[in-house]
């Protein structure tokens, strides 16, 4: 029997807050529109040659913005490059941060 990630994340000890849960399960059922955005918006720079933190980070940063809608658009970018500063390179805070950056200033024109 297949358990699905709400079902796997309940039997796991330590509990995965269901936030987590949320962002995973959000970014994996748009994550072709997050992939097909960002890598329209990266100029010069394939999905898969960015650093893995940054891209899951990327990824996780523009499923807030266009999905979320009670997470403050600062609040997920702010958080972004948080991340990224912490356990990524010294160019991925200013990377993603422009990239989220142009998402959002896109965002009224993006289709869902």
């Amino acid at each position: 029997m297949l358990l699905t990630l709400s079902e796997r994340v309940a039997a796991e000890d330590p509990p995965v807050r269901e936030y987590t849960v949320a962002l995973v399960e959000g970014v994996c059922a748009h994550r072709p529109r997050i992939d097909e955005l960002l890598s329209t918006y990266t100029l010069d720079w394939a999905l898969d040659r960015m650093p893995a933190v940054d891209r899951n980070v990327l990824r996780i940063g523009v499923y807030e913005l266009l999905w979320c809608d009670e997470v403050p658009d600062a609040v997920a970018i702010s958080e972004a490059v948080e991340l990224v500063t912490e356990l990524s390179t010294d160019q991925s805070p200013t990377f993603v941060n422009g990239l989220l950056g142009r998402i959002l200033d896109l965002k009224p024109t993006l289709a869902s």
